[in-house]
């Protein structure tokens, strides 16, 4: 069993991040190759999109570092900076997506993975949030996979269990369609997705509550 001696846990915020441009892309392409999204990388995309989002101060990345190399990112934004088809299936029920936090997805590498740093990714990023009173929703959308999925390998931990425990509800009506191009494709493809969301407390933590800390303990 890997034991982990030096990991640690830094948060930043909008442009602060953008000395991590290259290596949090990098590191995003890499595990989106991964089953459920097994992405073409597109490092143009990548990096287009994560200019976009650092560039608003309520942008949150939680990075984590194995010594100095850079070894997983979860990332939030306000919704309002997501693309459109993102937002739609939250207009079509609100008039504005305003109150809401949107959660993109965390990457981990794979010999990190099942050592309890899911957490912490979701600990510092719900802290965040609730610093703005604008926000009162989170949410988030994955794939729709079916649990008789061909591609799924055998060793795949679903996250269901897990969003649950942290008061997030799956809404299977609430819909978008993304689209990408797969590993080893040459047109895009059209990838159902449906989200979860979690209504935020009426109280905000302080400032003061948000420190660094270490995982270190995570063997």
């Amino acid at each position: 069993m890997m034991v982990m001696t030096d990991i640690h846990v830094r948060s930043f915020t909008g442009s602060h991040l953008k000395s991590y441009l290259h290596p949090i892309a990098k590191l995003r392409m890499e595990v989106f190759k991964e089953y459920p999204y097994f992405e073409e990388p597109d490092l143009n995309h990548e990096i287009k999109y994560l200019e976009k989002i650092f560039s608003c101060k309520e942008t949150i990345g939680v990075l984590i570092f194995d010594n100095t190399t850079l070894i997983g990112v979860s990332l939030g934004c306000p919704l309002t900076l997501e693309e459109a088809a993102i937002q739609n299936p939250i207009l079509e029920r609100h008039t504005t997506v305003d109150s809401y936090y949107f959660f993109g997805n965390s990457t981990l590498l794979k010999n990190y993975r099942s050592r309890g740093i899911g957490h912490h990714f979701y600990d510092a990023r719900e802290m965040h949030v609730t610093q703005y009173k604008k926000f009162k929703h989170i949410c988030f959308c994955v794939p729709d996979c079916s649990g008789l999925d061909a591609n799924r390998p055998k060793d795949y931990v679903p996250l269901i269990d897990f969003w649950r425990k942290r008061g997030y509800i799956h809404h299977p009506e609430i819909k978008c369609t993304l689209s990408w191009k797969k590993l080893n494709e040459t047109q895009t493809s059209n990838i159902p997705m449906s989200f979860w969301i979690k209504e935020l407390p009426t109280y905000a933590i302080s400032k003061d509550s948000r420190k660094e800390f270490s995982c270190s303990s995570l063997a």
